[in-house]
Protein backbone atom coordinates (compact mmCIF):
# COMPACT_ATOMS: atom_id res chain seq x y z
CA UNK A 1 0.00 0.00 0.00
CA UNK A 2 1.27 3.60 -1.18
CA UNK A 3 1.44 6.00 1.50
CA UNK A 4 0.93 9.67 1.30
CA UNK A 5 3.86 10.90 3.10
CA UNK A 6 6.44 8.23 1.34
CA UNK A 7 4.99 9.51 -2.01
CA UNK A 8 5.50 13.21 -2.08
CA UNK A 9 9.07 11.99 -0.59
CA UNK A 10 9.46 10.35 -3.54
CA UNK A 11 8.58 13.07 -5.60
CA UNK A 12 10.30 15.57 -3.70
CA UNK A 13 13.83 13.24 -4.37
CA UNK A 14 12.56 12.78 -8.26
CA UNK A 15 13.93 14.96 -10.98
CA UNK A 16 10.57 16.46 -12.19
CA UNK A 17 10.61 20.17 -12.41
CA UNK A 18 7.58 21.31 -10.76
CA UNK A 19 5.42 24.12 -13.33
CA UNK A 20 3.04 24.47 -11.12
CA UNK A 21 1.85 26.29 -7.33
CA UNK A 22 3.39 26.42 -4.56
CA UNK A 23 5.59 29.51 -5.87
CA UNK A 24 8.55 28.19 -3.85
CA UNK A 25 8.97 25.48 -6.47
CA UNK A 26 10.16 23.31 -3.59
CA UNK A 27 13.53 24.56 -3.33
CA UNK A 28 14.53 26.38 -0.10
CA UNK A 29 13.60 29.99 0.72
CA UNK A 30 14.42 31.47 4.53
CA UNK A 31 15.14 29.68 7.61
CA UNK A 32 12.78 27.06 6.55
CA UNK A 33 13.51 23.49 6.51
CA UNK A 34 14.08 22.80 2.52
CA UNK A 35 12.36 19.26 3.26
CA UNK A 36 9.21 21.00 4.12
CA UNK A 37 9.30 22.59 0.92
CA UNK A 38 9.87 19.76 -1.08
CA UNK A 39 7.01 17.85 0.10
CA UNK A 40 4.88 20.71 -0.21
CA UNK A 41 2.93 20.71 -3.66
CA UNK A 42 -0.45 20.81 -4.76
CA UNK A 43 -3.19 18.94 -6.67
CA UNK A 44 -0.93 17.32 -9.42
CA UNK A 45 -1.41 14.23 -10.99
CA UNK A 46 -1.04 11.09 -9.26
CA UNK A 47 -1.54 13.18 -5.79
CA UNK A 48 -4.89 13.41 -5.88
CA UNK A 49 -7.94 15.55 -4.61
CA UNK A 50 -9.12 15.89 -0.83
CA UNK A 51 -12.15 17.33 -2.00
CA UNK A 52 -12.95 14.41 -4.23
CA UNK A 53 -10.53 11.98 -3.72
CA UNK A 54 -10.22 8.91 -5.64
CA UNK A 55 -7.14 7.66 -5.21
CA UNK A 56 -4.07 7.95 -2.63
CA UNK A 57 -6.32 10.40 -0.22
CA UNK A 58 -9.63 8.18 -0.44
CA UNK A 59 -7.57 5.16 0.53
CA UNK A 60 -6.39 7.37 4.08
CA UNK A 61 -9.48 8.27 4.32
CA UNK A 62 -10.86 4.53 4.04
CA UNK A 63 -7.68 3.45 6.58
CA UNK A 64 -8.68 5.78 9.03
CA UNK A 65 -12.23 4.43 9.04
CA UNK A 66 -11.12 1.56 9.68
CA UNK A 67 -8.68 2.18 12.40
CA UNK A 68 -11.67 4.44 14.59
CA UNK A 69 -15.08 2.03 13.86
CA UNK A 70 -16.32 4.82 11.39
CA UNK A 71 -18.63 4.19 8.38
CA UNK A 72 -16.71 6.83 6.89
CA UNK A 73 -13.83 9.76 7.32
CA UNK A 74 -12.59 12.94 6.18
CA UNK A 75 -9.10 14.60 6.48
CA UNK A 76 -9.07 18.31 7.59
CA UNK A 77 -6.72 20.43 7.28
CA UNK A 78 -9.05 23.66 8.67
CA UNK A 79 -8.48 21.79 12.24
CA UNK A 80 -11.21 20.37 14.56
CA UNK A 81 -12.92 24.06 14.25
CA UNK A 82 -13.73 23.34 9.99
CA UNK A 83 -15.15 19.61 11.23
CA UNK A 84 -17.81 21.15 13.98
CA UNK A 85 -18.60 24.05 11.61
CA UNK A 86 -19.34 21.46 8.91
CA UNK A 87 -21.12 18.65 11.16
CA UNK A 88 -23.34 21.40 12.61
CA UNK A 89 -24.19 22.94 9.73
CA UNK A 90 -25.04 19.91 8.47
CA UNK A 91 -26.95 18.59 10.99
CA UNK A 92 -29.60 21.94 11.53
CA UNK A 93 -31.17 23.72 9.13
CA UNK A 94 -30.64 27.56 9.27
CA UNK A 95 -32.86 28.43 12.28
CA UNK A 96 -32.56 25.08 13.63
CA UNK A 97 -32.22 24.48 17.59
CA UNK A 98 -29.52 23.05 19.30
CA UNK A 99 -29.17 21.08 22.63
CA UNK A 100 -25.19 21.96 23.24
CA UNK A 101 -22.75 21.28 26.33
CA UNK A 102 -22.01 25.34 27.34
CA UNK A 103 -18.38 24.37 27.37
CA UNK A 104 -18.32 23.59 23.85
CA UNK A 105 -15.11 25.45 21.85
CA UNK A 106 -15.50 28.69 20.80
CA UNK A 107 -15.75 27.25 16.83
CA UNK A 108 -19.44 25.92 17.83
CA UNK A 109 -20.91 28.94 18.82
CA UNK A 110 -19.43 30.76 15.52
CA UNK A 111 -21.70 27.65 14.12
CA UNK A 112 -24.57 29.08 15.93
CA UNK A 113 -24.32 32.23 14.97
CA UNK A 114 -23.53 31.64 11.63
CA UNK A 115 -26.53 29.35 11.45
CA UNK A 116 -28.79 31.35 13.05
CA UNK A 117 -29.50 28.35 15.57
CA UNK A 118 -31.47 28.19 18.97
CA UNK A 119 -29.20 27.22 21.25
CA UNK A 120 -30.58 25.31 24.61
CA UNK A 121 -27.23 24.59 27.33
CA UNK A 122 -26.32 21.65 28.91
CA UNK A 123 -24.29 22.45 32.01
CA UNK A 124 -21.44 20.38 33.18
CA UNK A 125 -21.48 19.42 36.29
CA UNK A 126 -18.79 20.61 38.36
CA UNK A 127 -16.62 18.31 41.29
CA UNK A 128 -15.72 21.17 43.42
CA UNK A 129 -12.25 19.70 44.89
CA UNK A 130 -10.73 21.11 41.15
CA UNK A 131 -13.52 23.46 39.87
CA UNK A 132 -13.39 21.81 36.64
CA UNK A 133 -16.16 21.12 33.67
CA UNK A 134 -17.21 17.13 34.10
CA UNK A 135 -18.68 15.34 31.71
CA UNK A 136 -22.26 15.38 30.76
CA UNK A 137 -24.54 12.82 32.36
CA UNK A 138 -27.38 11.26 30.27
CA UNK A 139 -30.08 12.02 32.06
CA UNK A 140 -29.06 15.82 32.05
CA UNK A 141 -30.09 14.99 27.90
CA UNK A 142 -33.10 12.98 28.81
CA UNK A 143 -33.87 15.22 30.95
CA UNK A 144 -33.87 18.52 28.24
CA UNK A 145 -35.78 16.44 25.09
CA UNK A 146 -38.41 15.79 27.45
CA UNK A 147 -38.59 19.37 28.06
CA UNK A 148 -38.56 20.40 24.50
CA UNK A 149 -38.68 17.75 22.19
CA UNK A 150 -38.45 20.23 19.36
CA UNK A 151 -34.76 19.79 19.71
CA UNK A 152 -32.78 18.50 16.04
CA UNK A 153 -29.33 18.14 17.53
CA UNK A 154 -27.04 17.35 20.41
CA UNK A 155 -23.45 18.29 20.67
CA UNK A 156 -21.29 17.84 23.62
CA UNK A 157 -17.13 17.69 24.71
CA UNK A 158 -15.83 14.69 25.32
CA UNK A 159 -13.08 14.18 26.35
CA UNK A 160 -13.24 17.75 27.95
CA UNK A 161 -9.79 19.70 27.93
CA UNK A 162 -9.09 18.49 31.49
CA UNK A 163 -9.82 15.09 30.45
CA UNK A 164 -13.61 14.17 31.84
CA UNK A 165 -15.02 11.66 29.44
CA UNK A 166 -19.00 11.49 28.98
CA UNK A 167 -21.18 8.10 29.14
CA UNK A 168 -21.42 8.66 25.05
CA UNK A 169 -22.95 5.45 24.78
CA UNK A 170 -25.78 5.96 26.83
CA UNK A 171 -26.35 9.68 25.51
CA UNK A 172 -26.51 8.56 21.84
CA UNK A 173 -29.09 5.61 22.72
CA UNK A 174 -31.12 8.91 24.22
CA UNK A 175 -30.69 11.19 21.25
CA UNK A 176 -31.11 8.20 18.89
CA UNK A 177 -33.93 7.31 20.53
CA UNK A 178 -36.07 10.46 19.93
CA UNK A 179 -34.47 9.92 16.22
CA UNK A 180 -32.19 13.02 16.59
CA UNK A 181 -28.38 13.71 15.47
CA UNK A 182 -25.54 13.43 18.20
CA UNK A 183 -21.93 15.31 17.48
CA UNK A 184 -19.09 14.42 19.54
CA UNK A 185 -16.11 17.08 19.95
CA UNK A 186 -13.56 14.61 20.62
CA UNK A 187 -11.05 16.94 19.51
CA UNK A 188 -8.90 15.53 22.75
CA UNK A 189 -9.51 11.82 21.89
CA UNK A 190 -7.99 11.52 19.18
CA UNK A 191 -6.24 8.49 20.99
CA UNK A 192 -9.59 6.97 22.01
CA UNK A 193 -9.92 3.34 20.88
CA UNK A 194 -7.30 2.52 18.89
CA UNK A 195 -5.64 -0.95 18.61
CA UNK A 196 -3.81 -1.78 21.65
CA UNK A 197 -5.10 0.68 23.59
CA UNK A 198 -6.91 -1.46 26.07
CA UNK A 199 -6.61 1.20 29.18
CA UNK A 200 -8.69 3.37 27.14
CA UNK A 201 -12.23 4.62 26.82
CA UNK A 202 -13.48 3.43 23.44
CA UNK A 203 -14.04 6.03 21.14
CA UNK A 204 -17.20 7.84 20.02
CA UNK A 205 -17.53 6.24 17.14
CA UNK A 206 -17.18 2.76 18.81
CA UNK A 207 -20.32 4.14 20.85
CA UNK A 208 -22.60 5.33 18.51
CA UNK A 209 -22.25 8.83 17.65
CA UNK A 210 -22.92 10.13 14.36
CA UNK A 211 -20.69 12.93 13.68
CA UNK A 212 -17.35 12.40 15.88
CA UNK A 213 -14.40 15.32 15.22
CA UNK A 214 -11.18 14.56 16.02
CA UNK A 215 -7.55 16.89 16.44
CA UNK A 216 -5.10 14.59 15.28
CA UNK A 217 -2.46 16.83 16.37
CA UNK A 218 -3.69 16.85 20.40
CA UNK A 219 -3.02 13.78 21.19
CA UNK A 220 -1.53 12.00 18.31
CA UNK A 221 1.98 12.94 16.82
CA UNK A 222 0.60 14.81 13.90
CA UNK A 223 1.10 18.62 13.17
CA UNK A 224 -0.78 21.46 14.15
CA UNK A 225 -4.00 21.69 12.60
CA UNK A 226 -4.78 18.44 11.33
CA UNK A 227 -8.10 16.59 12.20
CA UNK A 228 -10.60 13.99 11.29
CA UNK A 229 -14.44 14.18 10.82
CA UNK A 230 -16.54 10.64 10.92
CA UNK A 231 -19.48 9.58 10.03
CA UNK A 232 -22.04 7.13 11.11
CA UNK A 233 -25.43 5.89 10.27
CA UNK A 234 -28.45 6.82 8.04
CA UNK A 235 -29.40 10.30 10.15
CA UNK A 236 -26.66 12.29 8.34
CA UNK A 237 -27.18 13.72 4.68
CA UNK A 238 -23.47 12.79 3.59
CA UNK A 239 -23.99 14.94 0.24
CA UNK A 240 -24.69 17.84 2.56
CA UNK A 241 -21.46 17.52 4.47
CA UNK A 242 -19.23 17.08 1.46
CA UNK A 243 -20.50 20.25 0.42
CA UNK A 244 -19.65 21.94 3.82
CA UNK A 245 -16.86 20.54 3.98
CA UNK A 246 -15.54 22.55 0.58
CA UNK A 247 -17.40 25.86 2.07
CA UNK A 248 -15.03 25.39 5.56
CA UNK A 249 -12.05 24.68 4.19
CA UNK A 250 -9.56 25.75 1.70
CA UNK A 251 -9.89 24.44 -1.95
CA UNK A 252 -5.69 24.05 -1.90
CA UNK A 253 -5.25 21.77 1.05
CA UNK A 254 -1.65 21.30 2.76
CA UNK A 255 -0.41 18.06 1.34
CA UNK A 256 2.61 18.41 4.26
CA UNK A 257 -0.55 18.61 6.58
CA UNK A 258 -2.28 15.45 4.90
CA UNK A 259 0.82 13.61 5.19
CA UNK A 260 1.84 14.35 8.93
CA UNK A 261 -2.23 12.58 8.88
CA UNK A 262 -0.88 9.78 7.21
CA UNK A 263 2.11 9.41 9.08
CA UNK A 264 0.20 9.51 12.38
CA UNK A 265 -2.26 7.18 11.55
CA UNK A 266 0.40 4.57 9.82
CA UNK A 267 2.22 4.76 13.15
CA UNK A 268 -0.67 3.91 15.33
CA UNK A 269 -1.62 1.04 12.86
CA UNK A 270 2.09 -0.41 12.91
CA UNK A 271 3.03 0.52 16.48
CA UNK A 272 0.08 2.01 18.22
CA UNK A 273 0.18 -1.65 20.67
CA UNK A 274 3.84 -0.86 21.77
CA UNK A 275 3.65 2.71 22.00
CA UNK A 276 0.76 2.63 24.34
CA UNK A 277 2.00 -0.15 25.76
CA UNK A 278 5.00 2.41 27.16
CA UNK A 279 2.64 5.72 27.61
CA UNK A 280 0.36 3.69 29.98
CA UNK A 281 3.19 2.51 31.85
CA UNK A 282 5.09 5.93 32.05
CA UNK A 283 1.92 7.69 33.61
CA UNK A 284 1.31 5.27 35.70
CA UNK A 285 5.12 5.47 37.41
CA UNK A 286 4.45 9.27 37.19
CA UNK A 287 1.10 9.34 38.95
CA UNK A 288 2.12 6.59 42.15
CA UNK A 289 5.48 9.11 42.37
CA UNK A 290 3.15 12.14 43.01
CA UNK A 291 1.90 10.02 45.55
CA UNK A 292 4.28 11.74 48.21
CA UNK A 293 2.93 15.05 47.55
CA UNK A 294 1.70 16.58 50.79
CA UNK A 295 0.12 20.02 49.18
CA UNK A 296 -0.78 19.44 45.32
CA UNK A 297 -3.55 17.30 44.72
CA UNK A 298 -3.82 16.04 41.44
CA UNK A 299 -6.72 14.35 39.05
CA UNK A 300 -5.31 11.91 36.94
CA UNK A 301 -6.82 8.67 35.10
CA UNK A 302 -5.65 5.41 36.85
CA UNK A 303 -8.00 3.15 34.53
CA UNK A 304 -5.82 -0.02 33.94
CA UNK A 305 -2.66 1.37 34.25
CA UNK A 306 -2.34 0.56 38.18
CA UNK A 307 -2.03 -3.16 39.83
CA UNK A 308 -3.89 -2.17 43.09
CA UNK A 309 -7.64 -0.84 41.04
CA UNK A 310 -9.41 -3.86 42.71
CA UNK A 311 -7.85 -3.32 45.88
CA UNK A 312 -8.79 0.29 45.72
CA UNK A 313 -12.44 -0.90 44.60
CA UNK A 314 -12.78 -2.99 47.88
CA UNK A 315 -11.77 -0.36 50.29
CA UNK A 316 -8.53 -1.72 50.31
CA UNK A 317 -5.97 1.33 49.40
CA UNK A 318 -4.21 2.56 52.28
CA UNK A 319 -4.00 5.93 53.92
CA UNK A 320 -0.72 6.89 52.02
CA UNK A 321 -1.33 6.47 48.63
CA UNK A 322 -1.39 8.92 45.85
CA UNK A 323 -4.45 11.48 46.31
CA UNK A 324 -6.10 10.79 42.70
CA UNK A 325 -9.64 10.70 41.55
CA UNK A 326 -9.87 8.06 39.48
CA UNK A 327 -12.73 8.40 37.15
CA UNK A 328 -14.67 4.88 36.50
CA UNK A 329 -17.19 3.65 33.96
CA UNK A 330 -19.77 3.07 36.91
CA UNK A 331 -21.28 5.30 39.55
CA UNK A 332 -18.37 5.16 42.15
CA UNK A 333 -15.00 6.55 42.30
CA UNK A 334 -12.58 4.61 43.57
CA UNK A 335 -9.54 6.18 45.26
CA UNK A 336 -9.13 9.00 48.02
CA UNK A 337 -8.81 12.50 47.29
CA UNK A 338 -7.94 15.28 49.77
CA UNK A 339 -10.31 13.33 52.99
CA UNK A 340 -13.28 12.56 50.47
CA UNK A 341 -14.16 8.98 51.07
CA UNK A 342 -14.71 7.25 47.80
CA UNK A 343 -18.52 6.24 48.43
CA UNK A 344 -18.93 10.27 48.85
CA UNK A 345 -17.60 11.00 45.36
CA UNK A 346 -20.62 9.84 42.79
CA UNK A 347 -19.89 11.01 39.22
CA UNK A 348 -22.63 9.10 37.25
CA UNK A 349 -20.26 7.34 33.97
CA UNK A 350 -17.57 9.97 33.59
CA UNK A 351 -14.13 8.70 33.75
CA UNK A 352 -10.58 10.31 33.34
CA UNK A 353 -9.09 10.53 30.17
CA UNK A 354 -5.31 8.94 30.34
CA UNK A 355 -2.78 11.56 30.25
CA UNK A 356 -4.42 14.59 31.36
CA UNK A 357 -3.01 15.41 34.76
CA UNK A 358 -4.56 18.46 36.44
CA UNK A 359 -2.77 19.76 39.51
CA UNK A 360 -4.88 20.97 41.92
CA UNK A 361 -2.95 23.94 44.42
CA UNK A 362 -4.64 21.73 47.12
CA UNK A 363 -3.48 23.08 50.80
CA UNK A 364 0.28 24.91 49.01
CA UNK A 365 -1.53 28.08 49.25
CA UNK A 366 -0.61 28.57 45.42
CA UNK A 367 -2.67 29.69 42.63
CA UNK A 368 -2.76 27.40 39.33
CA UNK A 369 -1.09 30.40 37.57
CA UNK A 370 1.73 30.80 40.22
CA UNK A 371 1.85 26.78 40.10
CA UNK A 372 2.66 26.96 35.93
CA UNK A 373 4.62 29.99 36.27
CA UNK A 374 7.29 28.20 38.74
CA UNK A 375 7.35 25.03 36.41
CA UNK A 376 7.99 27.16 33.67
CA UNK A 377 10.46 29.68 35.12
CA UNK A 378 12.06 27.66 37.77
CA UNK A 379 12.68 23.84 35.87
CA UNK A 380 11.83 25.28 32.25
CA UNK A 381 8.61 22.82 32.16
CA UNK A 382 6.06 24.50 29.66
CA UNK A 383 2.48 23.42 30.65
CA UNK A 384 -0.56 23.28 28.73
CA UNK A 385 -2.66 26.08 30.78
CA UNK A 386 -3.46 27.89 33.73
CA UNK A 387 -6.61 28.04 35.48
CA UNK A 388 -7.73 29.83 39.22
CA UNK A 389 -6.53 26.71 41.32
CA UNK A 390 -5.32 24.63 39.25
CA UNK A 391 -3.06 23.87 36.22
CA UNK A 392 -2.92 21.09 33.25
CA UNK A 393 0.14 19.06 32.03
CA UNK A 394 -0.62 16.66 28.78
CA UNK A 395 0.98 13.54 27.96
CA UNK A 396 0.98 11.31 24.71
CA UNK A 397 2.77 8.55 23.44
CA UNK A 398 5.45 11.40 22.37
CA UNK A 399 6.64 12.02 25.83
CA UNK A 400 10.00 10.85 26.52
CA UNK A 401 10.83 9.34 29.88
CA UNK A 402 12.89 12.81 30.32
CA UNK A 403 9.60 14.31 30.34
CA UNK A 404 7.86 11.96 33.11
CA UNK A 405 11.59 12.46 35.27
CA UNK A 406 11.41 15.82 35.05
CA UNK A 407 8.10 16.49 35.65
CA UNK A 408 8.12 13.98 38.54
CA UNK A 409 11.19 15.89 39.93
CA UNK A 410 9.95 19.04 40.07
CA UNK A 411 5.95 18.71 41.48
CA UNK A 412 7.94 16.42 44.70
CA UNK A 413 10.38 19.66 44.74
CA UNK A 414 7.43 21.82 44.98
CA UNK A 415 5.72 20.47 47.26
CA UNK A 416 8.25 19.90 49.67
CA UNK A 417 9.33 24.04 49.68
CA UNK A 418 5.84 25.22 49.64
CA UNK A 419 5.98 28.75 51.18
CA UNK A 420 9.69 28.81 51.00
CA UNK A 421 11.26 31.70 47.92
CA UNK A 422 11.75 28.83 46.00
CA UNK A 423 8.02 28.84 44.32
CA UNK A 424 6.68 32.08 46.10
CA UNK A 425 5.64 33.86 43.14
CA UNK A 426 3.58 36.75 44.82
CA UNK A 427 1.03 36.71 48.03
CA UNK A 428 -0.48 33.27 48.79
CA UNK A 429 -3.00 32.43 50.24
CA UNK A 430 -2.93 30.75 53.99
CA UNK A 431 -5.26 28.06 54.31
CA UNK A 432 -4.67 25.96 57.72
CA UNK A 433 -5.53 22.48 57.87
CA UNK A 434 -9.15 22.80 59.63
CA UNK A 435 -9.94 25.11 56.47
CA UNK A 436 -9.04 22.30 54.45
CA UNK A 437 -10.72 19.43 55.56
CA UNK A 438 -13.87 21.60 56.14
CA UNK A 439 -13.48 22.61 52.32
CA UNK A 440 -13.15 18.58 51.27
CA UNK A 441 -16.10 17.98 53.48
CA UNK A 442 -18.23 20.19 51.95
CA UNK A 443 -17.40 18.34 48.37
CA UNK A 444 -20.67 18.24 46.06
CA UNK A 445 -21.47 17.67 42.39
CA UNK A 446 -24.16 19.59 40.76
CA UNK A 447 -26.28 18.10 38.54
CA UNK A 448 -29.20 18.45 36.12
CA UNK A 449 -29.25 20.91 32.97
CA UNK A 450 -32.03 23.23 34.14
CA UNK A 451 -30.54 23.80 37.83
CA UNK A 452 -29.36 27.26 38.85
CA UNK A 453 -25.67 28.38 40.10
CA UNK A 454 -24.40 25.43 38.03
CA UNK A 455 -22.09 28.12 35.53
CA UNK A 456 -18.71 27.96 37.34
CA UNK A 457 -15.36 28.69 35.90
CA UNK A 458 -13.47 27.83 38.24
CA UNK A 459 -14.65 28.10 41.43
CA UNK A 460 -17.14 30.24 41.12
CA UNK A 461 -20.45 29.89 40.93
CA UNK A 462 -22.35 32.18 38.08
CA UNK A 463 -25.18 30.89 37.99
CA UNK A 464 -27.48 29.92 34.67
CA UNK A 465 -26.95 33.09 32.10
CA UNK A 466 -29.73 35.33 31.44
CA UNK A 467 -30.15 35.63 27.92
CA UNK A 468 -31.75 38.64 26.76
CA UNK A 469 -31.05 38.50 22.63
CA UNK A 470 -30.01 35.66 20.64
CA UNK A 471 -25.83 35.03 19.71
CA UNK A 472 -26.16 36.38 16.18
CA UNK A 473 -28.79 39.53 17.26
CA UNK A 474 -26.13 40.51 19.83
CA UNK A 475 -23.02 39.51 17.92
CA UNK A 476 -24.04 42.24 14.79
CA UNK A 477 -25.78 45.06 17.15
CA UNK A 478 -24.02 48.21 17.96
CA UNK A 479 -21.58 48.38 20.91
CA UNK A 480 -19.62 50.64 23.50
CA UNK A 481 -16.78 49.39 26.08
CA UNK A 482 -17.72 49.76 29.51
CA UNK A 483 -15.75 49.53 32.64
CA UNK A 484 -15.73 46.60 34.30
CA UNK A 485 -16.82 47.90 37.41
CA UNK A 486 -19.99 49.30 35.53
CA UNK A 487 -21.00 46.48 33.62
CA UNK A 488 -23.69 44.57 36.07
CA UNK A 489 -26.64 44.53 34.28
CA UNK A 490 -25.62 45.11 30.55
CA UNK A 491 -26.07 43.02 27.91
CA UNK A 492 -22.67 41.55 26.49
CA UNK A 493 -22.13 42.12 23.06
CA UNK A 494 -18.83 39.94 22.71
CA UNK A 495 -17.06 36.59 24.61
CA UNK A 496 -15.67 36.92 27.31
CA UNK A 497 -13.88 33.84 28.51
CA UNK A 498 -10.81 31.97 30.36
CA UNK A 499 -8.17 31.05 27.44
CA UNK A 500 -7.22 28.19 27.38
CA UNK A 501 -9.86 26.15 27.18
CA UNK A 502 -12.21 29.03 26.09
CA UNK A 503 -15.27 27.84 27.80
CA UNK A 504 -17.60 31.18 27.71
CA UNK A 505 -18.26 33.31 30.73
CA UNK A 506 -20.78 35.20 28.45
CA UNK A 507 -21.97 34.93 25.25
CA UNK A 508 -23.14 37.82 23.03
CA UNK A 509 -26.89 38.69 24.16
CA UNK A 510 -26.04 37.63 27.54
CA UNK A 511 -26.26 40.01 31.19
CA UNK A 512 -23.05 40.79 33.02
CA UNK A 513 -24.60 39.88 36.38
CA UNK A 514 -22.83 41.39 39.29
CA UNK A 515 -21.39 37.47 40.15
CA UNK A 516 -19.82 37.52 36.78
CA UNK A 517 -18.19 40.84 37.06
CA UNK A 518 -16.80 40.12 40.55
CA UNK A 519 -14.99 36.90 39.10
CA UNK A 520 -14.00 38.68 35.94
CA UNK A 521 -11.86 40.90 38.14
CA UNK A 522 -10.83 38.75 40.26
CA UNK A 523 -9.56 36.47 37.66
CA UNK A 524 -7.71 39.60 35.99
CA UNK A 525 -6.25 40.10 39.19
CA UNK A 526 -5.07 37.11 39.66
CA UNK A 527 -3.13 37.74 36.43
CA UNK A 528 -5.52 34.67 34.36
CA UNK A 529 -6.22 35.33 30.65
CA UNK A 530 -9.03 36.75 29.89
CA UNK A 531 -10.60 37.34 26.83
CA UNK A 532 -13.07 40.17 25.75
CA UNK A 533 -11.78 42.33 29.01
CA UNK A 534 -9.18 44.54 27.92
CA UNK A 535 -5.73 44.68 29.44
CA UNK A 536 -5.08 48.53 29.88
CA UNK A 537 -6.48 50.03 33.07
CA UNK A 538 -9.65 48.58 35.28
CA UNK A 539 -10.25 46.71 32.36
CA UNK A 540 -13.19 47.23 30.08
CA UNK A 541 -15.88 44.91 28.13
CA UNK A 542 -17.83 45.91 25.13
CA UNK A 543 -21.68 45.79 26.11
CA UNK A 544 -24.73 46.82 23.91
CA UNK A 545 -25.60 50.07 23.33
CA UNK A 546 -28.70 50.63 25.26
CA UNK A 547 -32.02 51.58 23.25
Amino acid sequence: MEHLYEKLKTYAEGEDYPYHMPGHKRRLYGEMPSEVYKMDVTEIDGFDDLHCPEGILRDLQERVAKLYGAEESFCLVGGSTAGILSALSTALPEGGHLLMARNCHKSAYHAAYLRKLKVTYLMPTMPEEFGICDGIRPKQVQKAFEADPGIQAVLIVSPTYEGRISPVREIAEIVHRYGKILIVDEAHGAHLGLSGNSGFAENSCQAGADLVIHSVHKTLPAMTQTALLHVNGERVDRERLRRFLRIYQSSSPSYVLMASIDNAITLMEQDGERLYGEFVRNFSWLTKELSACKHFRFLASTEKCFEDRMAASEGKRSENQMPILEGMSSDRQVGKLAGVEPEKSVVSGVRQDVGKLVIHAGSSGLTGQQIYDALREKYRLQLEMAAGEYCLAMFTVGDTPEGYQRMRDALLAMDEKVGSSDCNHGKLRAQSAEDETKRSNDHVIREAWDMPAIQKTPHETLGMPIIKKTLCEAWDAPWEEVALSECEGRIAAEFVNLYPPGTPIVVPGEVFTKEIRDALQRWRDQGLRLRGVTESGEGRVRCLIKS
